[in-house]
């Protein structure tokens, strides 16, 4: 097909146009954002399309300093995000608006005729909030639900011996109790409260409402979308296509204000250019691909180079001759987790030659800060089966801080950590790993995601500082352990065992026979053992004494705002506000935006190859492992468990967890299929209470 010159001219005015047209952000938060990065390569590839919780806030801090992207719209629906996770996406919709920007959320509901508290408390961080006409307003309040399995246990003839420190730790009164208890119910009406006050001074501040009145709505709710506007919750009424069209003619307004229309192959109208509408994400992509573009990486590089080596072309080997040189890898290049970094170059960093730590000669026109993730149940060794769900693993990460304290061009970290708990053992290897990196004199900050808590809470000890949203749930500083007990059950369905044994305490973790008296004692030590640890440690890292950290533990969850107020979390803040300090401790300059390279990020080279040393970049990938599906485990569930040393409630009596690819079963035996709809804990005897999600 042959195409006119005159139609020529015109697809070139149009793209000229549009390479200077204003962009339309849009987010979609009808659906969780995704913590922390799969590390087995199918659930990554299954999980491409879903937009992660970092993707979202360096999206909007990236358009904040972009003046064609100045018009935002969310749809905004019940995703079930967890409140603190709500909060940090508040934080970088507050820095949009800041920064000149101009935000819309809309919602076809708030609630159909039940709660929308939490996504209203979102929407309540935008310029303007719509509601579709059909459209209710569920500003229901705050609640949270546990259950209690202890008439249904003793109906199916199971039995549960559990140990706990102490009287807060109340994972444990999901199966023993039939209702709460004075401690329980105390802690869960605080972390309610907590959260009701949040949410209600956001309303009050953003509505420009009463506090009295916004407690008054909310027990009036769900409110009619009719009600909710003339109350002033809402902004306007109406469908997604006319809240589009407000955006389009805002986006042309600010454009044309701005003048950045000007040049624009001819169009000198604001009403001749289409805005371009882009999803966060899609934007934060394309910022990051024309960051390390080829000839910006070569400028860069050059700009890092020693003067001698510009002027002489001599001297490179002195120049370059460093601690990341050393590990393996150029100055500058080194990668503590072998991918590429946001911002900044990326290389191995890992090589099997070096066998010490060396305080690196940070450059500050190359350095990066580390974003490692802590994500899922803290156990020792990473997951080998295929979607199997993330986990906290302490190999992996611990691996992964060695590769960062090798790697040159890192100045600082942050800890990303979004766990309910685990293995203490686990939990404490991670925590030295994170002291041994600040001993090359370089900070670690802690990020507190959604849950931080028990063995979550004691990896965090180990950082310069700790920084949580108000909505966190953390501390449960803690320790439970123990078994279920099926053996009548078993009787009911004709199942009998026989057991041999070699050793008093050989068969203690079975789930046939009670604790013999020895057996509760060893019990009864260990958890006395774990607990002293724990709270001894919180007292150092904490500066308090023994005393003031066993008040505030003794199993108890705190929200984040509260847990700030009581000196177990150091700042307020999000994952952006964590990597701010971390860039800023590290002395780098103060008026940069941070360089961020997530530690690992492994290529599929690292994960297939074997690495040479434990201190590689490749030993912190999880390799592929498909033989794990046929496991008789994995494919016959809780018939298959029924095996000898399957573990206890705490997790820490099995023969591998999740580790090994058992999953739910391996700690809860027969009962894995119920625990799991109950959705009670899995691994560890550092696990928080299973209080269940506010909402």
């Amino acid at each position: 097909m042959v195409t006119s010159p005159r139609r020529a001219v015109a697809d070139v005015q149009r793209l000229a146009r549009r390479r200077v047209a204003p962009v339309i952000l849009e987010l979609d938060l009808t659906s969780d954002l995704v913590e922390g990065v799969p590390t087995d390569p199918l659930t990554a590839a299954v999980a491409h399309r879903r937009v992660t919780l970092r993707e979202v806030v360096d999206g909007l801090r990236r358009a904040g300093e972009d003046d064609r992207a100045r018009v935002l719209v969310a749809h905004i629906g019940a995703a079930g995000m967890p409140l603190a996770r709500v909060q940090e996406v508040r934080d970088a919709v507050a820095g949009f608006r800041a920064r000149g920007g101009y935000a819309y959320a809309y919602a076809d509901t708030f609630g159909e005729f039940g709660g929308g508290t939490v996504p209203y408390y979102l929407a309540c961080a935008f310029d303007e909030i719509w509601l579709a006409p059909p459209g209710d307003l569920g500003l229901t309040g705050m609640a949270m639900e546990t259950p209690f399995l202890r008439d249904a246990l003793d109906r199916l003839g199971v039995s549960v011996e559990i140990g706990q420190r102490h009287e807060y730790k109340n994972a444990v009164n999901t199966l023993v109790e039939r209702e709460f208890t004075p401690a329980h119910r105390e802690a869960l009406e605080r972390i309610v409260d907590s959260c009701s006050e949040q949410v209600v001074a956001a309303v009050a501040g953003s509505r420009g409402l009463p506090a009295e009145r916004v407690r008054s709505l909310i027990d009036d709710a769900p409110l009619t979308g009719e009600a909710a506007l003339a109350a002033g919750l809402v902004d306007r009424i109406g469908y997604r296509d006319e809240i589009y069209d407000q955006a389009r003619a805002r986006a042309r307004d600010l454009a044309g204000a701005a003048g950045g229309l000007s040049g624009s192959g001819g169009a000198g109208s604001s009403d001749d250019i289409e805005p371009v509408l882009m999803y966060v994400s899609a934007y934060r992509r394309t910022s990051v691909r024309r960051e390390e573009s080829p000839v910006r990486k070569a400028r860069a590089f050059a700009a890092s180079l020693p003067a001698t080596v510009l002027s002489a072309g001599q001297g490179g080997d002195a120049g370059r001759r460093r601690a990341g040189d050393e590990a393996g890898g150029p100055a500058g290049s080194g990668s503590a987790g072998g991918g590429s970094a946001e911002g900044g170059p990326a290389g191995d960093g890992g090589g099997a030659g070096a066998s010490r730590e060396v305080p690196p000669d940070l450059d500050p026109r190359s350095s990066v800060v580390a974003l490692v993730y802590g994500t899922g149940p803290v156990v020792l060794a990473p997951s080998t089966t295929p979607f199997g769900g993330p986990v906290l693993a302490a190999q992996t990460v611990a691996a992964a801080f060695r590769a960062a304290a090798r790697d040159a061009s890192v100045a600082a970290a942050v800890f990303r950590v979004d766990s309910p708990g685990g293995s203490y053992v686990a939990s404490d290897v991670v925590r030295r790993e994170i002291e041994r990196f600040r001993a090359t004199g370089r900070p670690v900050i802690v990020s507190m995601g959604a849950v931080a808590a028990s063995g979550g809470y004691f990896v965090a000890l180990g950082g310069d500082l700790i920084v949580a949203a108000p909505g966190t749930l953390t501390g449960s500083i803690g320790v439970f352990g123990g078994k279920q007990v099926v053996r009548d059950l078993l009787g009911k369905v004709g199942i009998g065992f026989g057991a041999v044994a070699a050793g008093e305490n050989a068969l203690m973790m079975s789930p046939r026979r009670p604790f013999t008296e020895a057996e509760r004692a060893k019990l009864e030590e260990f958890l006395d053992r774990v607990y002293a640890d724990f709270v001894a440690k919180v007292a150092q890292a904490r500066g308090m004494s023994p005393e003031e950290a066993h008040e505030l533990a003794r199993g108890r969850v705190w929200t984040g705002a509260d847990a700030h107020r009581h000196g177990l979390v150091d700042e307020l803040g999000g994952l952006s506000h964590a990597i701010d300090l971390a860039w800023s401790r590290a002395g780098l300059p103060a008026g940069e935006t941070p360089r961020v390279r997530v530690t690992p990020k492994p290529s599929v080279l690292d994960r297939l190859r074997v690495p040479k040393s434990s201190e590689e970049a490749a030993a912190a990938a999880v390799p592929p492992a498909l033989g794990a599906w046929a496991r008789p485990a994995a494919l016959l569930g809780a018939a298959a468990v029924l095996r000898a040393g399957a573990g206890g409630v705490g997790g820490f009596g099995g023969a591998g967890g999740l580790a090994e690819g058992w999953g739910l079963a391996e700690s809860w035996g027969a009962l894995a299929p119920l625990a799991a709809r109950a959705g009670l804990p899995v691994h560890g005897p550092l696990l928080m209470p299973p209080i269940g999600r506010v909402r």
